[in-house]
């Protein structure tokens, strides 16, 4: 008997495939039909002969223009054969020549003649003759060897210790140790003040001669002996040994252990962290805070030999009073800085450096308040250092403010009279000592 493919399917498996063809076979019918009777309705769509053969002509003369496209060489221009005896003399305007006419010379043009030529004789060449003035600025901007003389070199190491930065930690250092409740002793105090300005003179030798190759860099520091090679590195390292030893020598045997100690602290933060901490983080600025609140603390050890909470609170002053003016510093000073590739605030985080400026000049009116209740001065210094304290943190709000150079100008100039204002006002409310005799009566 004869079967069919499909019936030799036997099993569920082959009459369930089967009933799925033959129900797909309709559909499948109906989606072509629907995709072709489009194209039929509007036979403007349809795809030709023509159409191929007119993509095959543009394809084909396309790429043979690409190919065979040449730039054609300039056609020379014909020469037309003239004979010479066929050219048109008529068209050329011929001009008569002019014989010159022999004139007669006066003897007044001769004269003048020659005294023009004399004058002319006798006039300088047009050289160009360089002044003695010209010559100097000419030599000055060329490199040359500089000569120092041994007069020079007060001036020189004075450059080098930063005189008037070692002026102002002296005066910290002296501050704090009139404000100690101890008798006052001038050997003591004189070899504070001499140790203290020693140890300093030494710190700074020591930063420059860290910071030639970024000092060249920077407008503010590019004149500092080490850099203009007025002085070697052995005779400015040889210097700051000079000044380093025998201060903290001084401070530990003239004054106190713990004194030395802080002066020799006091050299290593600044050289050893602040210098190298400039070019890596903003944290330098922190760090050289407390660098600047150590003096202080250093001049009421060597009164009292402890540390009271009286130094720190100096120590806090100090440390607070250096953001406002430092940071106002740096505000004008961001190219020089960046130049020298220092990580500054004002550089990095310029919001940062405005925000923490007028934190700290707050701070300062909170220290003041703190100074009578830790029994360093009396209740008036809060009250009479409130108006300085208010106008500095006015200006650093002006600066928060603005953020420009003029407020930062102002703030920097107002640091600069506050911090001997503020720490006479201090000396001034010195609460009395209790052993005092002229207190007592």
């Amino acid at each position: 008997m004869y079967k069919t493919q499909c019936s030799r399917l036997t099993g569920l498996f082959g009459v369930s495939l089967k009933q799925k063809l033959v129900g797909c076979g309709p559909r499948c019918k109906q989606t072509a039909q629907g995709l072709v009777l489009p194209h039929r309705r509007d036979p403007s769509h349809w795809m030709t002969y023509q159409h191929l053969n007119f993509l095959k002509r543009q394809y084909v003369t396309k790429n043979l223009s690409a190919l065979k496209q040449r730039a054609a060489p300039k056609r020379a221009a014909a020469l037309a054969d003239v004979d010479e005896n066929d050219r048109d003399e008529n068209r050329v305007q011929r001009i008569p020549t002019v014989e010159p006419t022999v004139e007669e010379v006066s003897t007044s043009a001769v004269a003048r003649e020659t005294s023009n030529n004399m004058t002319t004789s006798d006039e300088t060449p047009h050289l160009q003759v360089e002044t003695d003035e010209a010559r100097e600025a000419r030599l000055d901007g060329q490199w040359k060897p500089l000569k120092v003389e041994v007069g020079d070199l007060p001036d020189i190491y004075a450059r080098l210790t930063k005189i008037k930065l070692t002026a102002l930690v002296v005066t910290t250092a002296a501050a704090g140790y009139a404000m100690a409740p101890v008798a006052f002793d001038p050997a003591i105090f004189i070899a504070t003040c001499l140790g203290t300005g020693l140890a300093s003179g030494a710190a700074n030798s020591i930063n420059q001669y860290f910071e030639v190759p970024f000092d060249s860099n920077m407008n503010r520091t590019k004149n500092r002996p080490l850099v203009r090679g007025q002085i070697s590195p052995l005779h400015a390292v040889t210097f700051a040994l000079a000044c380093g030893v025998p201060g903290v020598a001084l401070l530990t045997y003239a004054v106190n252990p713990l004194t030395g100690f802080l002066g020799a602290v006091n050299i290593l933060l600044y050289t050893c962290c602040y210098t190298p901490l400039k070019r890596l983080t903003i944290a330098n600025t922190w760090a050289g805070s407390v660098v600047g609140a150590i003096p202080p603390v250093m001049g009421w050890t060597a009164a009292t030999g402890c540390m009271d909470p009286g130094a720190l609170l100096l120590g806090g002053i100090l440390y607070s009073w250096q953001f406002p003016h430092f940071n106002a510093l740096s505000w004008n000073l961001r190219e020089d800085y960046s130049r020298g590739g220092y990580r500054m605030m004002s550089v990095t985080h310029p919001a940062m450096c405005r925000r923490v400026a007028l934190r700290h000049s707050a701070a300062l009116a909170g220290l003041a308040a703190a100074a009578p209740a830790l029994g360093v001065t009396t209740w008036t210094f809060p009250l009479v250092s409130l108006p300085i304290n208010a106008y500095i943190t006015l200006l650093a709000f002006r600066f928060y403010r603005r953020a420009d150079r003029a407020s930062a100008r102002k703030l920097f100039f107002c640091s600069l009279w506050h911090l001997p204002m503020l720490l006479l006002l201090a000396l001034t409310c010195k609460k009395p000592r209790e052993d005092d005799p002229a207190s007592t009566s």
